[in-house]
């Protein structure tokens, strides 16, 4: 059998590396194109690389290509799939100019996601970044010479506001972009308050419910952003808008789509649609769609978590195993400087969009016993279904320590526990890491008390 990977970072290369433990290489050959220059890395690294916290490039990666191949998996970057035909069970192949045909018996299709780049970003002029592929970072850093020293990024989401702290971090004035009245729109707006009140505090230029209509650019290079708030000088614009699976291949080539415009699988990863599963042809990573697990909604959240699960479950079942993913919840995380965000489950807007009745509760308490050198605050909101009680999501925003509280919450949102069971976990407590009521405990209990 022969099996072709399109793309070469952690979906693509998970189901690979899977398939290849499980069968011999005279049972299974294994081709992987990747058009870029780098292997399974971390793409949820580049802002800190940016921000000079981390070594980049070499310290993202997890498997270069000559490792990859040292087991078995015959690599080739540089190398972009451009078409796929399922009929004669072939792709197209292209490199250097030069266009070649591979057959396939398994196709694995873990093209990733393409950023959202509006089209006034369609420009020739430099200084105009995006930051979703190792090369991407590579040419910013070549970019901030001294000199460039004023920045401006769109859109606050994860990628955005981390890379406001990594500019900033290099010493530049940063202006952070955001068309919604809040940052981090995963989270509540009194949530995301708090976010914008932190972002504020750390010197970053925050605005809000504005949106950008154009660029100015003079001299082959970008001068200043043009919004309906005025204009902003930038030397360097990064668009941090989000992404869309990149499925455009998949679709030309006859694959079903699901809903989200992401592709559909079973639970084994096999690509399916109306007319059942596709033989033979699995999907894993940022353009797959995923089953929400709290509202049962079809979902698109690219996270590395996913992909490298979804990877080894493809790999597993085309190596003769038998595995699944059953879907996700939506915990994320992150930092900005000092501050931590996170949540799982549904927030109150999906809450309502899936049609559930639910009451909120939000506490404030201390990472550690109040009396403990180096207690600081957090906020922890709770959202409950009014009927069951049952858990529906979590969000947390807080300092030391907060944010990976956020897994307590997960797994009681996995679970499907309600919150009056959730008073009664036997979490860990001592003065250095909790109060006597761990904040998880006291928002669950005081979310019981609203029902």
């Amino acid at each position: 059998m022969r099996l072709i990977v399109i793309g070469g970072d952690a979906a693509g290369m998970s189901a690979a590396s899977q398939a290849r433990r499980l069968l011999k290489p005279g049972d299974l050959d294994i081709a992987a194109f990747e058009r870029g220059e780098y292997t399974s890395y971390s793409a949820c690294g580049i802002p800190y690389w940016v921000g000079g916290l981390v070594d980049g490039p070499d310290g993202l990666i997890a498997r270069d290509p000559a490792a990859h191949r040292a087991n078995g998996i015959e690599v080739h970057t540089g190398h972009e799939v451009t078409g796929i035909d399922l009929r004669s069970r072939t792709v197209t192949v292209r490199s250097s100019g030069a266009d070649r045909t591979e057959s396939f018996d398994h196709l694995v299709y873990a093209a990733g996601a393409t950023p959202v780049r509006p089209a006034w970003a369609d420009t020739p002029a430099k200084g105009i970044f995006g930051v979703q592929t190792l090369g991407d970072a590579a040419a910013l850093q070549e970019w901030l010479e001294p000199g460039r020293d004023t920045a401006v990024v769109i859109g606050a989401g994860y990628i955005g506001v981390e890379m406001a702290e990594a500019l900033q971090r290099r010493g530049l004035r940063v202006t952070l972009v955001e068309r919604a009245g809040q940052p981090m729109s995963t989270v509540d707006p009194d949530m995301g308050a708090l976010v914008a009140d932190s972002i504020r505090g750390l010197g970053i230029a925050l605005r809000t419910g504005v949106t950008v209509q154009g660029l100015e650019t003079s001299d082959g290079r970008v001068r200043a952003v043009v919004t309906d708030d005025g204009v902003l000088p930038a030397d360097v614009v990064v668009l941090g808008l989000g992404v869309r699976p990149n499925t455009a291949l998949a679709d030309a080539a006859g694959l079903p789509l699901g809903v989200t415009g992401a592709l559909a699988t079973d639970l084994r990863q096999r690509v399916t649609g109306p007319d059942g599963i596709v033989e033979g042809v699995w999907a894993a990573g940022d353009c797959t769609q995923v089953t929400h697990l709290v509202s049962g909604r079809p979902a698109h959240i690219p996270l590395g978590t996913h992909a490298n699960k979804q990877g080894r479950v493809a790999g597993i079942n085309i190596g003769g195993g038998y595995a699944t993913f059953p879907g996700v919840i939506g915990t994320a995380i992150t930092k900005i400087c000092d501050l931590e965000v996170a949540r799982t489950g549904l927030s109150s807007k999906e809450a309502e969009a899936a049609g559930f009745r639910f009451v909120t509760a939000t506490v404030e308490s201390t990472n550690r016993a109040g009396y403990f050198p180096g207690a600081v605050p957090m906020t922890v909101k709770v959202i409950a279904e009014k009927d069951t009680g049952l858990l529906l999501g979590a969000q947390i925003v807080g300092r030391a320590e907060a944010a990976k509280r956020i897994d307590a919450f997960a797994v009681a949102v996995w679970n499907r526990m309600t919150v009056t069971e959730m008073t009664a976990l036997d979490l860990g407590y001592a003065p250095p890491y909790a109060p006597v009521w761990d904040p998880v405990l006291i928002a669950a209990r005081k979310a019981g008390d609203a029902l």
